[in-house]
């Protein structure tokens, strides 16, 4: 397998702002040379979206990246679940197409959800990952400590596959989280100007497990801040963000991410 250019590991082509010119962000992602989008969903409903999303894919005949995603509820939408929610994403986690669980995980910044659903949503993640294998897509905010013994708990039943998404937190989070198992993405906060610490972070970090992602449409990097939407083609500014703190050139750090997200993310191969 060609393991050249930029895997988005986490966008939502599923929002509105995006589907609606889904064929031209595809074009300007093969531009970008973004080979790859993981397709991240956010709720039971999100996943009919997604659905579209791969069928509409399939019948284009323009250069395109391959699309994959992922099934879960997000902890600012777990308390909206409805009778037969969870039974949905488990039976659609054997689709072959879908190759992680998420995004879930805590988040204190946003009181949408009560914290004692949010816990109960994140541990029933770990549960199918441990049961299907695929890895989960954390979200976490403003809750380091929670998010920690949460994941340290989880990790006495055998080491953790996923991956703190869009990550901001300390170093010290980061190597324990690597510790249980788990890869670090970096979104376009990485390239934002006053984020001077957290890029002494991507630096210092083990190389193989280090990850890209736009989180699009949302987090648009530097030089397209403040422009919405964020598309997957913008990764590769991120990426080259972190190229220079490593001491890399553009196309090797991508092929080292992406071989980090194969790597996690098993059903891309």
């Amino acid at each position: 397998m060609n393991h050249s250019g930029w895997t988005d590991t986490h966008a939502h082509l599923a929002d509105s702002e995006l589907h609606a010119k889904l064929e031209s962000i595809l074009a300007q992602s093969v531009a970008y040379s973004v080979k790859r989008i993981l397709c991240v969903s956010v709720d039971a409903d999100s996943l009919d979206s997604i659905e579209r999303i791969h069928r509409e894919t399939e019948t284009m005949t323009l250069a395109k990246p391959s699309i994959w995603s992922s099934v879960g509820i997000h902890p600012n939408y777990a308390q909206q679940e409805k009778p037969g929610d969870w039974e949905k994403i488990v039976a659609k986690s054997n689709d072959a197409c879908v190759c992680a669980l998420g995004e879930t995980g805590l988040d204190k910044y946003w009181d949408d959800c009560p914290f004692d659903i949010q816990i109960a949503n994140f541990r029933r993640h770990w549960e199918l990952s441990r049961h299907t294998g695929l890895p989960v897509i954390i979200h976490s905010r403003d809750c380091d400590m929670e998010m920690l013994e949460i994941l340290r708990e989880e990790h006495r039943q055998g080491p953790l596959r996923g991956v703190m998404h869009s990550f901001c937190s300390n170093y010290e989070v980061a190597m324990e989280c690597i510790s249980m198992g788990l890869y670090i993405s970096f979104s376009g906060m990485l390239t934002y100007k006053k984020n001077d610490a957290l890029r002494d972070i991507a630096s210092r970090l083990p190389i193989d497990r280090l990850l890209v992602e736009t989180d699009a449409p949302y987090l648009s990097p530097e030089p397209k801040r403040g422009q919405r939407p964020n598309e997957p083609a913008n990764v590769a500014y991120t990426g080259r963000v972190l190229a220079q703190m490593r001491g890399h050139c553009e196309s090797d750090m991508a092929k080292i991410t992406t071989e980090n997200a194969l790597r996690l993310f098993s059903r891309m191969r």
